[in-house]
């Protein structure tokens, strides 16, 4: 499973609105970025206390991202 795809399912899983949930990539040179757009309601859903939700995303998506031989990858979370 790509990382892009693979994020998107851990954050819809946790947030109440799955239909607003928007991943997009971005290549930088060294590493991947994905934005991680949510409704205003569930970005705390996502960030979880202490950041230790999307930390652990970050860790589970890092860690699937090198079993497939893929680029680093850094996730950014927003809301709109």
């Amino acid at each position: 499973m790509k990382s892009l795809e693979f994020t998107e399912f851990l954050v819809k899983e946790l947030v109440t609105k799955p239909d607003l949930v928007s991943v997009k990539e971005f290549d930088e040179d060294e590493f991947k970025v994905l934005q991680v757009l949510v409704s205003s309601d569930d970005i705390s859903k996502v960030i979880g206390k202490d950041g230790n939700t999307i930390n652990a995303i970050r860790t589970l998506v890092q860690s699937s991202a090198y079993l497939n031989n893929d680029k680093k990858v850094k996730i950014n979370v927003d809301s709109f």
